[in-house]
């Protein structure tokens, strides 16, 4: 059934996505920009990499509502993982170290949030439910996010169809994690408890770019109302991808954009291949029934192996152990993704679960590359009575982490009999993914019983629309009809300043062309020459538009004005240049023209040209440079007539 072979990334079609099933979906995570946290009151956004104190711990899974455990939770607890926390005084409080009880929501970060569900079209709740989400994994000290649903059944346009918006949370940022190494997980904590907003589509995109596109569309979607934080790490998109017969991967964190269409062609593959890789299996007599296993101690076979990696680590105390996987010949070189075979199925379930994170952490008979000597081979083969159908996996550490990994390796290698297995996938730098977690369930979530509801008036929901935006679309459909430089429609649709725009052509009657050059290009070329342009906000674009109108400066003057209110800090009136009188511009065409003689011009119809340019260096900005072309050229057509009337 699966004999579709992947092509190369850049010869997939449309077509092939088509023919392996190829379905994916978004979960977009958005930091909101409030000043404080969500359930507390330290400030949010406020990064550092010092830290005051360490706090120790360890976690362990708890029931559900239900009774029940939760497998990722128990994927974790086989870690043994020590959580090291690294605090900063200014940035974490107690109730972040489950020490006391969480502050009631933060209501500036539930507005923005709300504002954003609109944005995507969905209903709203009118009444707020926090839950408890379990995160064992360390990454939130308490074991648990708060989360709440407040926004479902959206939609936004995509094409020539609808991309679903199943549901949007606000919730609680995690922390950053600094290293993950052996049993020693450590993270710093300043992100912890920032506002958070998850937004899940649907699965409704077919092709590894419409992926990346959906999420440059919902990027734009929130970053047009200027409330959401910008930078990286500020939006992380995980992306969950399917094919035909396969299931939903979830791969996690994926920090840009761009990386996307990469990463869910090689998961698509990966999906496809462990399909075939089944297949081929259940065509050898392997099927989960009749999957058969070994396990050996061996550090007494190979007392001084040729392999490094290995004899390193006998001669530290570790012991060394290997699988029989039988049937499964040449099956570990199997091609899952761009360079990368079923054997890092295994490698990576012993880095995460069995914490033999040095990499190489095992090797097997199927291996292509020098590891053990064939007659070492030879030796495990016997010991183990291995036959030629059959590959052995050998994997070493401590005692403990050993008997882990062994028995992570004969779960994945039977799991590989079934199809594939429901994991979260971390995003790696060069396309693929590696495993990460089991993925969660529905038992990882329960009602908190630290807050209450809270109740969502419709007065409050008609105060937020009414300051809501348009959607970004609507803007660039009203820019191009105004014919603005193409370069500043998509900038200028998500720009804090686009009210100001808007205002500026529909009620001061602003040339369009003008206010969009203004707005986007001039701190731009501003930003190039090394200026910071934060401090231009709307109030000093408002004050600087009304001057222009009130011909109190020129188009040519706004540059030099902006660098000198970047450089003091400030706007004020006396900045704007003086007008230029008609006797100055006398005098200094008169200038002009004296300096003119010290220049040779190769060619006399460039006169005007360089009388305009040498008059409008001492000019600009104070009187229009239409108005000096004017006065320039009627005295030189004065000139020249007064010249022919004596010749004549």
């Amino acid at each position: 059934m699966y004999d579709f072979t992947f092509k190369p990334f850049s010869k997939m079609t449309d077509d092939d996505y088509a023919a392996v099933g190829f379905k994916s979906g978004l979960e977009i995570h958005q930091q909101l920009l409030t000043d404080k946290k969500l359930f507390c009151r330290c400030p949010a956004g406020k990064y550092s990499r010092h830290y005051d104190a360490e706090i120790l711990r360890h976690m362990r899974p708890t029931l559900s509502e239900l009774g029940v455990y939760d497998g990722t939770a128990l994927m974790e607890f086989k870690t043994k993982k020590e959580i090291i926390y690294r605090i900063n005084r200014e940035t974490v409080c107690t109730y972040e170290m489950d020490d006391t009880p969480p502050f009631l929501i933060n209501e500036d970060a539930l507005d923005i949030a709300l504002g954003i569900g609109m944005l995507y079209n969905c209903s709203l709740v009118d009444e707020l439910h926090i839950a408890r989400k379990q995160y064992l994994d360390g990454s939130i000290p308490t074991g648990f996010q708060r989360t709440a649903i407040y926004a479902l059944n959206g939609e936004i346009p995509y094409k020539d169809r609808v991309v679903k918006i199943v549901q949007m949370s606000i919730e609680e940022d995690s922390c950053r994690e600094v290293s993950d190494v052996g049993h020693d997980r450590i993270y710093l904590t300043d992100r912890l408890g920032m506002p958070l907003i998850e937004t899940v589509t649907g699965p409704d995109m077919h092709t590894p770019i419409e992926v990346a596109e959906v999420a440059r569309l919902c990027s734009k979607i929130v970053r047009s109302t200027n409330n959401v934080r910008r930078g990286m790490g500020a939006a992380r998109e995980d992306v969950n991808v399917s094919v035909t017969g396969g299931t939903r991967i979830e791969i996690k964190g994926v920090p840009q954009i761009k990386d996307i269409p990469l990463l869910t062609y090689n998961e698509a593959m990966r999906q496809w291949n462990l399909l075939r890789l089944r297949d081929e299996l259940k065509r050898r007599g392997v099927t989960p029934e009749t999957f058969k296993t070994e396990n050996f101690d061996i550090t007494n076979v190979l007392k001084n192996p040729h392999y490094l990696p290995i004899k390193n680590s006998l001669e530290n105390g570790a012991v060394l152990k290997c699988v029989l996987l039988k049937g499964f010949s040449e099956l570990l070189h199997w091609q899952t993704q761009t360079n990368t075979y079923f054997s890092k199925e295994i490698s990576d379930r012993v880095r995460v679960i069995a914490c033999l994170t040095t990499i190489p952490n095992m090797i097997h008979s199927d291996s292509k590359g020098d590891t053990i000597t064939s007659s070492e081979w030879q030796k495990v083969k016997k010991f183990t009575s291995a036959k030629e159908e059959d590959t052995i996996v050998l994997v070493w550490g401590s005692e403990e982490d050993t008997a882990t990994a062994v028995n992570e390796i004969i779960i994945r290698a039977k799991e590989a009999t079934i199809g594939i297995p429901s994991e979260t996938r971390q995003a790696l730098s060069d396309g693929t993914n590696g495993f990460e977690r089991i993925l969660p369930g529905a038992d990882r979530m329960y009602p908190d019983t630290d807050l209450p509801p809270k109740q969502i008036p419709d007065e409050r929901i008609k105060e937020i629309r009414s300051r809501v935006p348009e959607h970004f679309w609507d803007r660039e459909k009203w820019y191009r009809e105004l014919k603005i430089p193409a370069d500043t429609i998509g900038e200028l649709s998500i720009s804090p300043f686009a009210g100001l725009f808007k205002k500026s052509v529909k009620e001061w009657n602003i040339n369009p062309v003008f206010a969009a050059v203004l707005l986007v290009q001039f701190p731009k070329r501003l930003r190039k020459k090394g200026y910071d342009v934060e401090i231009l906000n709307e109030e000093i674009f408002s004050k600087i538009i009304s001057a222009y109108k009130a011909n109190k400066i020129t188009r040519d003057g706004i540059l030099s004005l902006l660098e000198n209110v970047i450089s003091l800090g400030v706007f004020f009136d006396e900045l704007l240049p003086l007008p230029c009188s008609d006797n100055e511009l006398d005098k200094t065409f008169e200038e002009s023209k004296g300096n003119l003689k010290t220049i040779r011009l190769y060619k006399k119809e460039n006169r005007t040209k360089v009388l305009m340019g040498l008059t409008m260096n001492k000019l600009r900005g104070r009187v229009p440079g239409k108005d000096v072309h004017s006065y320039i050229e009627s005295k030189e057509n004065s000139l020249t007539n007064n010249a022919e009337k004596e010749n004549a």
